[in-house]
């Protein structure tokens, strides 16, 4: 997978990115809270101030109402990767101190995050304050960043600069999977078991209160005597999916992401009754809304849809599950994030499905598009550009063709053709000849007698020159000085080799300097009657 399509990697050395074996973006959401009078111009236009946003929360207080909604901006500007050394990276904008440094300083480049260095890292979940929780292969389990609602569970509401260990209720209990919301956190164990903490204002806890949990607490109402096989987290509400198929979820549910047939907050785990008898095996949330798959491959929506995220062809909220997509066949995996309003399907003959808020526009039905990969739809098109989960990075996939073509390029063992240019050989192959070039295609037909040769001799062109063309030809790339260039635009010119020519032009301007403008200047006027007349205008 290629993370250069993630904005933030693009500073990251070649060398550096072949050695990340797992990657995950995330970045922060800024948070605006609201204080509406009862008795009051802003509470009557109320519906006017928050259209376009999702309520986080709504508390009633004496003589005002507080809301908090959130703002999400063009993010992304957070990573953390692993490398496969075992060792840990960290790069972006670092608010909260999310990135684990130790320190509040934002950098282009990685910084090794030493708490987590041969830890044996194996998963990450974050939240939009943002607080970041990783876990390990033996199953302990950190947290580090924002802290003020006491997301990072280590029992205290004071931001933390480094990943620390979560030790209190968690001691000895192995974590295979994590989960954040805005500013809450689950944790599963090997054992089926579900620990929340954080904030706890609608619900997402699962404590049957609605004050914030400092330190990891069991889930026992209704999920604690059955084994959980895994967890999921919309903004401020959770969800969870038991080994027998069943679906609970518990939080926020003013748009129905429960998928409870209603809009009543829920403060401990209530079951989806409208999926009896369906056996899911994921669940996925995203901003407001919750996508279920079934063991069968059939997919189930429910929750906010005022950008199309539920793919039912409309914009209308569901506030209990409802089938769709089953025009695309068999689903094999889904994908959505909290951060976003933003769907995506891959179907069991690879093709990749998205729907809702893509780039700004609603899309109200599953669209196919040209990925191979649940990753490129959210590095492409979701607002903001964060990953879904952290991406499993496998570079070891063998040669690319262009690699192989590259290699290809003057290799006497396995050419067909030899070109000599003043008496030196250059190795090519008249397939790739003819493919990347109508002056070879029209020189190696059957009744020409360039077809039936092994060596051909061309002495219009220097030997350098030549060779670059050709080289051009096997890998899109030219390597030539500026002076140079001017024979090869030349060449290009006379093989009506048109991005040839601009490439050429680009490399001469862009190589234009006081010490070689006059003899540039002269071998221009050598080849004009040859060269493109908008040549000129490069001097």
């Amino acid at each position: 997978m290629d993370l250069k399509k993630w904005t933030i990697f693009s500073l990251l050395e070649p060398e550096f990115i072949s050695k990340i074996k797992m990657a995950c973006v995330y970045g922060m959401s800024i948070e605006l809270y609201i204080s509406l009078h009862v008795r009051g111009h802003f509470l009557k236009n109320r519906k006017i101030l928050f259209k376009g946003f999702q309520n986080l929360c709504v508390e009633k207080k004496k003589n005002r109402i507080d809301c908090c909604v959130m703002c999400s901006g063009n993010l992304g500007n957070e990573a953390i990767m692993v490398t496969k050394d075992d060792e840990v990276y960290a790069i972006g904008s670092n608010a909260a101190g999310c990135l684990g440094l130790g320190d509040l300083q934002s950098t282009l480049f990685p910084k090794k995050v030493e708490a987590l260095c041969n830890k044996s890292i194996k998963g990450f979940a974050y939240g939009s304050g943002p607080h970041v929780i990783a876990y390990t292969e033996t199953g302990e389990i950190y947290s580090w960043g924002h802290n003020g609602y006491c997301e990072l569970g280590n029992g205290s509401s004071n931001q933390c600069l480094s990943p620390t260990i979560i030790g209190p209720n968690l001691v000895g209990k192995e974590v295979i999977e994590v989960a954040c919301g805005s500013h809450h956190s689950l944790a599963l164990t090997r054992d089926g078991e579900v620990y929340a903490w954080g904030q706890n204002n609608c619900g997402q806890v699962g404590s049957g209160m609605s004050t914030n949990q400092s330190a990891p607490r069991k889930v026992n109402s209704l999920i604690g005597s059955k084994r959980t096989i895994s967890i999921a987290c919309g903004q401020t509400s959770s969800m969870a999916v038991l080994e027998n198929g069943e679906v609970f979820g518990w939080g926020y549910n003013g748009n129905g992401q429960l998928g409870l047939g209603n809009n009543i907050n829920q403060l401990n785990p209530c079951r989806v009754t409208n999926l009896q008898s369906i056996v899911i095996t994921k669940v996925v949330c995203g901003y407001a809304h919750t996508m279920a798959l079934s063991d069968i491959g059939a997919l189930y929506v429910w929750g906010a849809n005022s950008y199309g995220q539920l793919g039912t062809g409309n914009k209308s909220n569901v506030t209990a599950p409802v089938h769709i997509a089953s025009e695309i066949g068999r689903i094999v995996d889904i994908a959505a994030t909290h951060y976003t309003h933003i769907s995506a399907a891959m179907t069991q003959n690879s093709k990749v499905y998205m729907w809702g808020q893509c780039r700004g526009q609603s899309v109200t039905s599953p669209t196919e598009t040209p990925f191979t990969s649940l990753h490129d739809v959210f590095a492409c098109f979701a607002t903001p550009s964060v990953m879904w989960k952290p991406m499993e990075v496998d570079l070891d996939t063998g040669e690319k063709v262009t690699d192989s073509l590259k290699l290809a390029f003057d290799d006497p063992s396995n050419s067909d053709l030899t070109i000599t240019v003043n008496g030196k050989p250059i190795h090519v192959h008249k397939a790739v000849l003819k493919i990347r070039c109508q002056h070879f295609r029209s020189m190696f037909q059957d009744h020409w007698e360039e077809d039936s040769r092994s060596v051909l001799e061309m002495d219009q062109f220097s030997y350098p020159v030549y060779h670059a063309f050709l080289q051009y030809l096997y890998t899109d790339e030219v390597n030539l000085p500026p002076e140079s260039a001017l024979e090869l635009l030349d060449l290009a010119n006379a093989y009506c080799e048109v991005q040839l020519k601009k490439r050429c032009e680009q490399i001469i301007k862009q190589g234009i300097t006081v010490e070689n403008a006059a003899m540039l200047y002269s071998t221009a006027i050598e080849y004009e009657a040859k060269v493109s007349k908008n040549f000129k205008c490069l001097f």
